[in-house]
């Protein structure tokens, strides 16, 4: 059993891959559906966003470039704790099998319960109001952009035709 977790392991390095790109897979389309939706919504920067995301740990008087990288280092790994959460709990919660779509669905309507109503309010930005449009259009991007993806190729992983997963069980 120990040599499972060992570092020579091939299953052990292609989790590691696989979560990776998957993380930045996911990092990259929410951030594309925010950039869109921020654009299409207000016709301004979108490094707004960045700096955004960054007021949740630093002040916001710091210099705009500092807080639109961290921004951007912060959103990956965001979306990289929830694709580590998802890749983790799937093979182990038998219903989450059931309808890769439902499972991406239900998802994103987490991601976006946890993030709005347990994760932000801890941090430094204001709270802001809940507006249902804004929250219906942040839970879609979350869908298609978090949830399906990891859904689906999560799946693929564990349980396609010749996965590492079902030879180590």
């Amino acid at each position: 059993m120990l040599q499972n977790f060992s570092s020579e392991n091939p299953v052990r390095k292609s989790s590691v891959r696989i979560v990776l790109m998957l993380g930045l897979l996911v990092g990259t389309l929410d951030i594309t559906g925010a950039i869109i939706n921020y654009v299409v919504a207000t016709g301004k920067n979108p490094i707004a966003i960045f700096r955004y995301i960054a007021s949740a740990l630093f002040d916001t008087s710091m210099p705009a470039l500092f807080l639109a990288v961290m921004g951007l280092i912060m959103h990956y790994c965001i979306a990289m704790g929830w694709t580590v959460l998802f890749f983790f709990i799937y093979p182990r919660l038998r219903f989450l099998r059931q309808s890769q779509v439902a499972t991406g669905m239900l998802y994103g309507i987490f991601i976006w319960i946890m993030m709005t109503l347990v994760f932000l309010p801890l941090t430094r930005i204001p709270p802001l109001p809940v507006r249902p449009m804004q929250a219906a259009i942040g839970i879609g991007i979350l869908i298609v952009a978090i949830g399906l993806p990891l859904s689906f190729f999560t799946h693929h992983y564990y349980f396609g035709k010749s996965n590492a997963y079902r030879q180590q069980v």
